[in-house]
């Protein structure tokens, strides 16, 4: 009997983040050792946690590894600086994040009964379901707050 899968996605709770990182990063190095042992691989692992903290395991220097890697690579006279890979990686994430927006964006168009145009007729069904869904569910709610205003005596509300 195994473990149950889980969905991979950021955790929210700060507490769980943390002991999960913990415990996955304790496994990772483990695992980079038993590489480099059982293989006899050349193994570098650098992590850093969000909150700034260097974690790293190397079976030769770090700084070999990464000169190996740019000179495979052949990256060693263009590698870029810290504060480049910086920049590129929050440039990535910014037009993720973009694109996300646009997305959002345009379903909530789409639910205000804009921007229509553009969709199929089984997008335009499924809008449709999502759309009754939530009717019924904001009905539902509606029903259950007046009927406890109704039981609790306070008919001047419900009017």
């Amino acid at each position: 009997m195994g473990r149950g899968k889980i969905e991979i996605k950021r955790i929210e709770n700060t507490t769980n983040r943390q002991v999960t990182f913990c415990k996955r990063r304790n496994g990772l190095l483990k695992k980079a050792y038993e590489l480099s042992v059982l293989c006899e691989a050349e193994v570098a692992l650098i992590v850093f946690s969000n909150r700034g903290r260097l974690y790293e395991y190397a079976n030769n220097s770090v700084r070999k590894t990464i000169d190996r890697y740019k000179k495979t690579c052949g990256e060693g006279s263009s590698a870029l600086t810290v504060s480049e890979a910086n920049l590129l990686f929050y440039q990535q994430e910014s037009s993720k994040m973009k694109q996300q927006i646009e997305i959002l964006q345009n379903s909530n168009r789409h639910l205000m009964g804009e921007a229509l145009s553009c969709l199929s007729i089984k997008e335009l069904k499924q809008l449709e379901s999502r759309l009754e869904k939530g009717i019924s569910r904001i009905r539902s709610k509606k029903v259950n707050h007046f009927l406890c205003l109704f039981l609790l005596g306070d008919v001047t509300k419900i009017l």
